[in-house]
């Protein structure tokens, strides 16, 4: 389950750089920490699939089913 998490984390904070947002932005836009979306991307926080809708219109993306 960690490598997902992970694989998770490692999309968010790519999606987050080509944006050009620091982890404090992303955080503002959230309303969290920037310790929080650390743990995001580093795949150390559960994430529901609210959070990710979150992240991703953060973003600008979109969670495309998998189903």
């Amino acid at each position: 389950m960690a490598d997902i998490k992970q694989r998770v984390g490692q999309q968010i904070r790519e999606a987050r750089k080509a944006k050009g947002l620091t982890q404090k932005e992303l955080g503002e836009k959230l309303g969290v920490s920037h310790a929080t979306v650390n743990g995001y991307e580093k795949g150390d926080q559960n994430l529901t699939i609210e959070t990710l809708e979150r992240v991703a219109t953060a973003l600008g993306l979109e969670i495309k089913p998998f189903f």
